[in-house]
């Protein structure tokens, strides 16, 4: 099901980025002229997309116990063709829970009957994947998600720093071979890549290790995601390659 709205946003607030600062907060300036704080729901450097005076999204909490109602969800890049990215780091998690629940997503719509989400797994029981689907194929499937907004013109990359939990995941997804098949997803946050590849000049282990995972039998699913102030579009999945 490509090109369809996959996870609606509640109602968002345009505004326009001041400053993102102490890396969970953002300054920004509503339309309607208010300076507000947001909380900043994205730990890395936002390569490319953390630009003051951009365009922003922010969704806004009623509930008391937060100390910042407001949270900054997405951005929009690129002067010759605007495009949101979305930044919020918790989002793809729910999106994909949501597509898996209805069975959206092409190459795994047939492939399981039941979704556990962070399960306990790994040599030392201390990771969790993301999703572990099973029922309709002898080998259990574990699916980990990342998200993806670093982008050089129309590639996107992943990661835009250095991870070394990103590269414990790789290496214990494929620790989980041959008796298991391991994915790794990655959410493309952004509507304007047409392909992916591994941000090797970020993370060189990485690139290495993703390069090692593909060649053992780790799959990978590159999926675009277009965000749009009315919600997320699911486009379908990526061309990838290894080298950047």
């Amino acid at each position: 099901m490509n090109n369809s709205l996959i996870y609606p946003y509640s109602s968002l607030i345009s505004g326009t980025l001041i400053q993102r600062y102490k890396r969970f907060l953002a300054e920004i300036e509503l339309s309607s002229g208010e300076v507000i704080t947001a909380h900043c729901p994205n730990t890395g450097p936002m390569t490319g997309v953390c630009s003051p005076g951009n365009p922003v999204l922010v969704s806004y909490s009623d509930n008391p116990k937060r100390k910042h109602p407001y949270t900054w969800e997405a951005i929009q890049v690129n002067d010759t063709v605007p495009t949101w990215v979305g930044i919020n780091t918790s989002l793809p998690n729910r999106v994909i829970k949501s597509a898996l629940e209805y069975h959206l997503l092409p190459e795994l719509a047939d492939c399981y009957n039941t979704i556990y989400p962070e399960v306990k797994y790994g040599e030392d029981k201390k990771s969790r994947i993301d999703f572990l689907l099973t029922g309709k194929q002898e080998r259990p499937i574990y699916l980990e998600v990342k998200n993806v907004t670093w982008a050089k013109q129309q590639q996107a990359l992943f990661p835009d720093t250095v991870t070394k939990r990103g590269q414990k995941h790789l290496q214990e997804l494929m620790a989980l071979l041959p008796t298991a098949q391991p994915i790794m997803l990655y959410f493309i946050h952004r509507g304007d890549c047409t392909t992916f590849a591994p941000g090797k000049a970020a993370d060189p282990k990485y690139a290495k290790l993703l390069a090692e995972a593909v060649e053992k039998g780790v799959t990978i699913l590159p999926y675009r995601f277009q965000v749009t102030p009315e919600g997320i579009y699911f486009l379908g999945k990526s061309d990838w390659t290894i080298d950047e």
